[in-house]
């Protein structure tokens, strides 16, 4: 699938059809649907018709949450509907979120399997991804991995362990804001519950963050790492440093104080990466 270089993530509490044409209009490659989209699928129909040709991805769709046959007959749905358009990312979720949590590995590889046997094409669909083995996974398995709240250093090592020919597509936050006071405040509000999740913080050890970076709400090293914020043209250059580390594609989550209109944002960024 063609995604471009550049493409928006978020939840579908902040999408609507509006701003899914803006999206598009302003040249961005892709949509992402976080926060564990149901079965059905539904949030990701709603941007492919608001929209005409932009891919519309899922990161991710929950393994526990929703049975692969299920997600599945919805794969095969939108793809009669929008041939070509929709990317189906899956992935394990959070260990705290589940009291099934168990072999989280071969739950991976049964939910492959099941959507092999549903005819859902291996380059159809994407695996979250942090840690080396469900990389390497993710590779065999799928068209990619989809690692979400990391780091260039993590894209140059992610991109290492897949080899070329492989969609490597991370998740960046941003904050267009050139106070690091005020960016700090609205992205520690925004980090403050991975903090509290194993699967992150077990790779922000790995990146080389220790328990004092990961204490009191997040060092300001951490925060900075995770969170890119200052001016369009300061955030495109973090941005492009995942490029430059090997990704294919960069996944953007502008943060911002409820009810704020994105669309202004990234049509500022928008201006200023190549």
């Amino acid at each position: 699938m063609e995604l471009g270089r550049y493409g928006v993530w978020h939840g579908g509490q902040h999408y609507g059809p509006e701003l899914a044409a803006g999206l598009e209009q302003a040249g961005y490659g892709a949509l992402w649907l976080g926060g564990s989209p149901d079965a059905g699928l539904r949030d990701a129909e709603v941007l492919l018709a608001a929209t005409t040709s932009i891919a519309v991805g899922t990161s991710i769709v929950n393994m526990w949450k929703s049975p692969a046959a299920d997600v599945a007959a919805s794969y095969h749905r939108l793809e009669d509907e929008h041939p070509g358009r929709f990317l189906l990312g899956v992935g394990i979720g959070h260990r705290e979120a589940t009291g099934e949590y168990q072999s989280p590995y071969q739950k991976i590889v049964g939910y492959l399997d099941e959507l092999d046997d549903a005819k859902v094409p291996t380059d159809r669909r994407a695996l979250a991804a942090l840690g080396p083995k469900v990389l390497q996974l993710s590779g065999a398995r799928t068209a990619g991995a989809l690692p979400y709240l990391t780091t260039p250093e993590h894209t140059r090592e992610a991109r290492r362990i897949l080899g070329g020919g492989v969609l490597l597509a991370p998740e960046q936050m941003v904050v267009l804001e050139t106070d690091p006071e005020i960016a700090r405040a609205t992205a520690r509000d925004r980090l403050a519950p991975y903090l509290q999740l194993s699967n992150y913080t077990t790779n922000f050890r790995r990146l080389g963050f220790t328990d004092d970076d990961l204490a009191d709400g997040g060092s300001d090293r951490l925060v900075d790492a995770m969170v890119l914020h200052g001016s369009a043209v300061e955030v495109a250059a973090g941005l492009k440093a995942h490029l430059d580390a090997g990704a294919d594609h960069v996944a953007i989550q502008q943060l911002g104080h409820e009810g704020i209109d994105l669309l202004p944002g990234y049509e500022a960024l928008a201006t200023v990466l190549t």
